[in-house]
C-alpha cells in the first residue's frame, strides 16, 4: 500500500469531522481532519516535500493520541504527488508527457526518491507569499529542490493550504518534515511575540528532546507564511536522526514516533498553562 492509498483508507475510515481541502497538480485529494474541540485550533500538515513522506504516518498517530485540550485540523499529506514521485517513481503518473517532463526535470534519472518537489517541479515548502524568492537556497529552474515557482502560491497545493488556514484561522500551525530532529519556530515576529511563540516552541522541544534552531536564509515556508501574515506561533518539526538517509524509511519510524507522538497534546496543554 502506498502512503497516499494509506491516508485514503485513514480519512475515510474516520468518523470525526472532515473534508477535502483540495486537490494536487495530477488530481489527487488533500485530506484534512479535525482532532478535538474548542479552543485554541491548530493545523498540523505533513509531508509538504515528496521524499518526507513518512511524515503522513505521524498524523495518524497523533490522532489516535488525542489532544489535552483544544482541536487541531490534521493535513496528513500536504503533497500527494511528490511524496508518491519519491516512494514510487514515474509508475505514479499517468500521462507520457508528465513523465517525459519530469524525467528531464529530474536531469534524466529514474530515481525520485529524492524528490522534494510537487509533479510541476516546485519546492511547496518555499513557495508561500512570506519574503519569497529570498531564501539562501532558492533557484529559479524547475527540479527536484528548492524552486520557487513562478509567483508566490503558484501551485494548487500551496493554494489549498493557504485558502484552508485562513478559512480556519487557527491558533497556532505545526509542520512535520525530515530530518535533522530540531525546532523551527522564528521569522522575523516582533519582539512583543516572540516570548509567546518560545514559549510554546519549548513545550514542543520538551515533548520531543528536540532543541530549538534557527533557520538561517529561510523563506516561503508555510511556517513563515503563517508567523508573517496570520501573526500566529508557527513551527516546523525536522523528525528524524540524521544518521537515517533520505527518504526515511522503516528504520526511523520508531524512533520518530516514539519521540513525536505526544508532541501535539503537549502544544495544547501548553495553551491551557499560559
Amino acid at each position: 500500500m502506498d502512503i497516499y492509498e494509506e491516508i485514503t483508507k485513514f480519512y475515510e475510515s474516520v468518523g470525526a469531522e472532515k473534508r477535502i481541502i483540495g486537490k494536487s497538480l495530477f488530481g489527487r485529494k488533500i485530506y484534512a481532519i479535525k482532532l478535538g474541540q474548542g479552543s485554541p485550533v491548530g493545523i498540523c500538515q505533513y509531508a509538504l516535500h515528496g521524499r518526507e513522506f513518512i511524515t503522513a504516518k505521524l498524523a495518524i498517530e497523533h490522532y489516535k493520541r488525542g489532544l489535552y485540550k483544544g482541536s487541531v485540523w490534521l493535513v496528513p499529506l500536504s503533497n500527494p504527488d511528490g511524496a508518491l514521485l519519491s516512494q514510487t517513481g514515474l509508475t505514479s503518473v499517468k500521462r507520457k508527457s508528465d513523465k517525459k517532463r519530469l524525467l528531464t526535470l529530474n536531469g534524466g534519472n529514474a530515481d525520485f526518491s529524492l524528490w522534494k518537489a510537487n509533479g510541476r517541479g516546485v519546492d511547496l515548502n518555499v513557495n508561500f507569499d512570506a519574503r519569497w524568492g529570498t531564501g539562501a537556497k532558492n533557484t529559479r529552474f524547475a527540479g527536484s529542490e528548492n524552486y520557487i515557482g513562478k509567483k508566490p502560491c503558484s501551485e494548487k497545493e500551496t493554494r489549498a493550504l493557504k485558502a484552508f488556514t485562513q478559512e480556519i484561522n487557527p491558533d497556532y500551525t505545526v509542520s512535520y518534515h525530515t530530518k535533522g530532529e530540531e525546532i523551527y519556530w522564528y521569522f522575523h515576529q516582533s519582539i512583543r511575540t516572540c516570548p509567546r511563540d518560545k514559549s510554546l516552541a519549548a513545550a514542543l522541544s520538551r515533548a520531543t528532546g528536540y532543541p530549538l534552531c534557527f533557520a538561517k536564509g529561510s523563506a516561503g515556508g508555510y511556517k513563515d507564511w503563517c508567523i508573517q501574515t496570520l501573526k500566529i506561533p508557527s513551527f516546523t518539526i525536522e523528525a528524524g536522526s540524521d544518521k537515517f538517509e533520505h527518504p526515511l524509511g522503516d528504520g526511523a519510524w520508531r524512533d520518530i514516533l516514539c519521540k513525536n507522538i505526544n508532541a501535539l497534546y503537549e502544544l495544547s496543554k501548553e495553551y491551557t498553562d499560559e
